[in-house]
């Protein structure tokens, strides 16, 4: 498994932006595909987006798209996931999560396709 430590968040107006970070441990972080999730309060946490290893591909949840750009530095360990145009309801707390290689026949919205957690950056937006 590859441990996960998630960065960035803060309070924010709405209209700012922010860049979250995570930064994972373990040599084999560019094999694997990296995932964003959130969990707003008295929510189920929610898939945002997903990158390949090489980082030529991406995926977002259709409510995501336009706002949210994942990215990765594969000689950094680390996945980014911008937010533009905050908005209160993109308050908050926000997982970094990598793929388990076992699961892949599940969707990236799927909690079981993801293996290892990280322990969340809390994002909140002020209206």
């Amino acid at each position: 498994q590859v441990q996960l430590v998630e960065s960035g968040g803060g309070l924010v107006q709405a209209g700012g932006s922010l860049r979250l970070s995570c930064a994972a441990s373990g040599r084999t972080f560019s094999s694997y595909v990296m995932g964003w999730f959130r969990q707003a309060p008295g929510k189920e946490r929610e898939f945002v987006a997903a990158i390949s290893w090489s980082g030529g591909s991406t995926y977002y949840a259709d409510s995501m798209k336009g706002r949210f750009t994942i990215s990765r530095d594969n000689a950094k360990n680390t996945v980014y996931l911008q937010i533009d145009t905050l908005k209160p309801e993109d308050t908050a707390v926000y997982y970094c999560a990598a793929e388990d290689p076992q699961r892949t026949s599940y969707s990236f919205t799927s909690y079981n396709r993801w293996g290892s957690w990280g322990q969340g950056t809390q994002v909140t937006v002020s209206s």
